[in-house]
């Protein structure tokens, strides 16, 4: 039987029921796609919206109310360490602190003897706070006394593993060394290593070092407080920067008025060619060779950062040229000396400045001569120095002078502060030995002439004044290095002046090669390796060997020798068997014994007080002394200059001294010399006169010339001028 027409058959209706779950599911599928879509773009647009409003106005956006920004402080004040020995840095870093506070930065000055950086110095990783450190270098490239510690506690932990290279990360800091470059072997060795410490415990530097130089010749800016001064203008814009929020910062200042200390003074002239053809080192670019890491002996690290090599090309680059540049420059001196071409003169504009308020008339490039006190007290009748009790020097008629203002060391008792140059070879524009006497004795007799009339001085001493009749090469510096010294004395011998040369026993070529002089004298102010360096600070590396071959030189010597003796209390009285092994190898004529003079504070010295013996342990030291050497005796004694002379036996005649100077017959003898080419010579004993007996050991009057009137000063301050 058929089916009706209108049935429903299930096998027809099931393609139509698929059809309808696939546009179902595919409807489905298209929503889900487009509200992904949809919500994908909305984020987009949300986020750019977000950036284009300034982060300020967002956070003025929170919740349907408003609150006030909270202000980044990128700098929150500044700590000022240093580390001083004579005052120096302690003083820049009173300087320093005024100039933060001007900027209303709350600021902290901390002296590193009382600093402990175990403790303290890991909580400036998280302060906002700027450390500068003021650090000055002592004897030997070793830090100040005050220093020691903390620079021994940085070095140990920039080696430990156990901090690591971010023990001190987010740490701020900037370093200013105090050195002198005469010591080119350690010159600012301390800064530059606590400018490389800190570095490589991960700490970050906010401007480059600055190296104070207090060898004004060789100094950047004419002297360390001008190197120290344009460095501070530097840290005080880099302040200024960080105050601002800038976090990179190009070395311009604000248009701030700052005091007339806080404004950089230019280069004086030569600082471009001492140091190449670099340009001014930018505020915050390093110069720090050692930023990089350098091992123990000065090299690189050999542990190196990827990201850091490109700099590490660069910085041998640098090097590279640096050296090229110094051979360049070393070349160009030799062929100067060979074609005399002259060098720069030795005398600087500040330099000229410092040494005429100290009362030196300067002659040329290099020469100086000062008015003694002794002259001056001569001149009233009031006694002479004890040259003239123990030699018979007319002090009236002395011209105290220098051919060479430069020195080859730098003696913690130099009564010249340090103002004059230093070096180990003459590298100046030589002046010629006929201008320098001409100069010297016209400066002299011009300083005699404002003495004409003056109440107190006698007519007859200024008379006799006014012939120049010694010379004596003491005043400061080392006379041995000017090249023409022995056209120099030959002039002097003609003019019919009698010579007196001091040397620091730090050139015993030119003592062998010194033509006979009336005296000549080495200064010994210590008997020990140790106790030399302490004292003298020799710039020479080997200036022990040139010491000890000094002495022996002079004992090749025919005409008189003296060993000059210089105590200081608690430095070198207690070296009485190493003094008597020294006078055996040189063999003097005579030993000057003289207590330390006392020149007031200096920043160049550590000298007090303390350190000048009275005149019974001076006499105490010389008993002992010649208790050690049977060849000498005590043979004088000037009790006013705090000094005795000992002198050896061969001086004293049928129990009578003659350790004064028949100085008519040494001229004589002088022109015999000079007639024979050198060939006719003379010894000590052909130009000796006899001793009065007011200048002998023992007698009462104590080495003051009767003929004089002893005058003491009422008041307490002193005339420290004067040999």
């Amino acid at each position: 039987m058929d089916a009706p027409p209108d049935a429903w058959d299930p096998a027809s209706a099931l393609p139509s029921l698929w059809t309808c779950r696939f546009y179902l599911y595919l409807g489905f599928a298209v929503g889900l796609g487009l509200w992904i879509c949809v919500q994908v773009l909305s984020r987009q647009v949300k986020k750019s919206q977000e950036r284009s409003i300034p982060k300020a106005t967002q956070d003025l956006m929170t919740n349907g109310y408003t609150t006030l920004p909270k202000k980044q402080i990128f700098v929150s004040g500044v700590k000022i360490f240093y580390g001083s020995q004579t005052g120096t840095a302690k003083g820049f870093a009173t300087v320093l602190a005024k100039a933060v506070a001007s900027l209303n930065l709350p600021v902290a000055v901390i002296n590193l003897k009382d600093y402990d950086p175990d403790d303290h110095l890991a909580e400036e990783v998280t302060s906002s706070s700027v450390c500068a450190f003021l650090v000055a270098t002592y004897t030997d490239g070793r830090p100040t006394e005050g220093a020691e510690w903390f620079c021994k506690w940085l070095e140990e932990a920039s080696s430990d593993f156990r901090f690591g290279r971010t023990y001190l990360k987010g740490m701020r800091y900037a370093v200013f060394g105090l050195g002198n470059s005469a010591y080119p072997s350690h010159f600012n060795k301390v800064g530059k290593n606590v400018d490389k410490w800190l570095w490589m415990l991960g700490a970050r530097r906010v401007l480059a070092r600055g190296d104070g130089d207090c060898d004004v010749v060789r100094s950047k800016h004419g002297s360390i407080e001008a190197d120290f001064r344009a460095w501070k203008t530097k840290f005080v814009c880099r302040l200024q920067a960080l105050q601002r929020g800038e976090k990179s910062y190009g070395g311009k200042c604000e248009s701030k008025q700052h005091s007339s200390e806080d404004v950089e003074p230019a280069p004086h002239p030569g600082a471009a060619s001492r140091h190449g053809d670099a340009k001014e080192e930018e505020p915050c670019e390093s110069s720090s060779e050692e930023e990089f890491g350098t091992d123990d002996h000065g090299g690189l690290s050999p542990v190196v950062d990827v990201e850091d090599l490109g700099k590490m090309m660069s910085l041998a680059k640098r090097e590279k040229r640096e050296e090229e540049q110094q051979e360049e420059r070393s070349s160009f001196r030799n062929r100067g000396k060979k074609e005399g071409v002259e060098g720069r003169a030795m005398l600087t504009p500040a330099l000229r400045d410092a040494l005429t308020k100290q009362g030196y008339q300067l002659i040329g490039s290099h020469s100086g001569v000062k008015l003694c006190r002794w002259t001056k007290s001569m001149l009233r009748g009031r006694g002479g120095c004890y040259k003239h009790t123990f030699y018979g020097i007319e002090s009236h008629r002395c011209v105290e002078a220098t051919p060479s203002l430069a020195c080859a060391n730098k003696c913690v008792f130099c009564w010249r502060h340090h103002t004059n140059p230093v070096g180990t070879e003459w590298r100046w524009k030589m002046d010629q030995p006929e201008k320098i006497l001409e100069g010297a004795v016209q400066s002299h007799l011009d300083m005699m002439k404002q003495f004409r009339g003056v109440p107190g001085v006698k007519a007859e001493r200024f008379e006799e004044g006014m012939k120049v009749k010694h010379c004596a090469l003491s005043l400061v510096g080392e006379p041995i290095m000017y090249p023409e010294i022995n056209r120099f004395l030959q002039l002097l011998h003609q003019r019919r002046i009698s010579s007196f040369l001091v040397t620091n026993a730090q050139f015993p070529a030119e003592i062998r090669n010194l033509k006979p002089v009336t005296q000549l004298y080495v200064s010994v102010d210590a008997s020990t390796k140790d106790s030399l360096r302490k004292i003298d600070r020799p710039l020479f590396k080997d200036f022990w060997h040139r010491f000890l071959d000094s002495l022996e030189a002079l004992a090749t010597k025919q005409q008189r020798t003296v060993y000059r003796l210089t105590l200081v209390k608690s430095w070198n009285v207690d070296e009485l068997q190493a003094y008597a092994e020294l006078v055996s190898l040189g063999n003097p004529d005579f030993i000057e014994v003289k207590g330390v003079t006392y020149c007031g504070e200096s920043a160049a010295s550590s000298l007090s007080m303390a350190n000048v013996p009275w005149h019974e342990e001076v006499v105490r030291f010389v008993r002992e002394l010649v208790a050690l050497i049977p060849d000498y005796e005590i043979a004088c004694e000037h009790e006013h200059s705090n000094c005795l002379l000992v002198a050896h036996r061969q001086f004293k005649i049928d129990g009578e001294w003659w350790t004064w100077i028949d100085y008519g017959r040494f001229q004589e003898l002088i022109q015999e010399y000079e007639d024979s080419g050198g060939l006719k010579t003379f010894s000590t004993k052909d130009y000796m006169a006899k001793t009065p007996p007011w200048a002998v050991f023992g007698a009462r009057e104590r080495g003051f010339d009767p003929r004089d009137t002893r005058y003491q000063r009422k008041s307490r301050s002193k005339d420290l001028s004067g040999c």
